[in-house]
Formats: C-alpha cells, structure tokens, sequence
C-alpha cells in the first residue's frame, strides 16, 4: 500500500497494488456519506477488485500522521 498526496489540491490516492496502469481502472465507484467530510472515489478493475482510493479532501479524512507518511504525487518525494 502507498499513498499519494496532492497538499496543493488536498487530494490522496491510496494505492492498494504495486501499480495502476493507464485504464486499469475500469470503474469508478463515489461513496457518498454524511459523515464523511470529503469525497471519497474507490477504483475497481474489469474484474472488480479494488486497485485504490481516491480521498478529495483527505486533510479532514485522513489523520495527520497518515498523511505524512504521504508521498507528493508529482515529485514522488515525501510530503514531510
């Protein structure tokens, strides 16, 4: 497992598999929650499994010590 932080757009990607190809992710599913202070977008395969998880506003989802384990999406170098 990884996980990706965008700080800039408070955007995470959490990577459950080594690597996600270009359109390998064949579906995309929104969990919708009232008690969930963001959005959150889980990415299936053909097959239906769960290759990550797509957090938009993951600052008020995640806690501080997950995201600093967070890798920058676009530098790949850590958020700390």
């Amino acid at each position: 497992m990884r996980i990706d932080y965008d700080d800039e757009n408070d955007v995470a990607y959490v990577r459950l598999v080594d690597h996600v190809n270009a359109g390998e992710s064949a579906t995309q599913i929104p969990v919708e929650a009232d008690e969930i202070p963001g959005y959150v977008i889980l990415d299936l395969d053909k097959e239906g499994a769960l290759l990550g998880i797509e957090i938009v506003g993951a600052s008020r989802i995640l806690r501080p010590a997950t995201l600093s384990t967070a890798r920058n999406d676009e530098t790949g170098q850590d958020v700390r």
